[in-house]
């Protein structure tokens, strides 16, 4: 999966990026089963840059979020659907509930998240503004959830 940046792999390709002066788009999230929600989301945050990278929470991380039951399907399952789509560039995974870590490594142009949050309740708006990052938010698809889709199963 060339899209898929392996942790020993970070910093060369974080080097890289900066030199090709490029606009870098980034989000981050669990994308555990991908619905039209997700795609359009990423179609949008796409649109603000030259290049996607997505935040992709390990197994780890999701269980610590979601619950024992999640994820439903495994950070290698995950990380090729979205490498599949046309609008992700780069996948990098993260173990940490928060991606504040990896934001600062990154140090994207661009930081995206859904509509649900504002620069106030969102956790990693700090780093992304002491970065000289700029945040959007990005409207959610009403009635689209891996939530609701997982109670639907139920």
């Amino acid at each position: 999966m060339e899209k898929l940046v392996e942790k020993e792999n970070l910093d060369a390709f974080l080097n890289d990026l900066k030199k090709i002066n490029k606009k870098i788009v980034m989000t981050n999230g669990c994308f555990d089963i991908l619905h039209a929600g997700h795609v359009r989301y990423l179609k949008e945050s796409k649109k603000f840059g030259d290049i996607l990278i997505v935040g992709l929470n390990s197994d780890i991380s999701v269980r610590a979020l979601k619950g024992p039951e999640r994820p439903i399907n495994n950070q290698d399952d995950r990380a090729e659907v979205l490498s599949g789509l046309e609008s992700v560039d780069y996948i990098i995974l993260f173990d940490e509930i928060s991606p504040k870590t990896l934001l600062d490594k990154v140090k994207p142009d661009i930081y995206t998240k859904g509509a649900d949050y504002t620069e106030e309740t969102l956790p990693e708006a700090e780093t992304i503004m002491k970065n000289g990052g700029e945040i959007k938010f990005i409207k959610l698809v009403e009635g689209k959830s891996t939530t609701k889709i997982i109670d639907k199963i139920k």
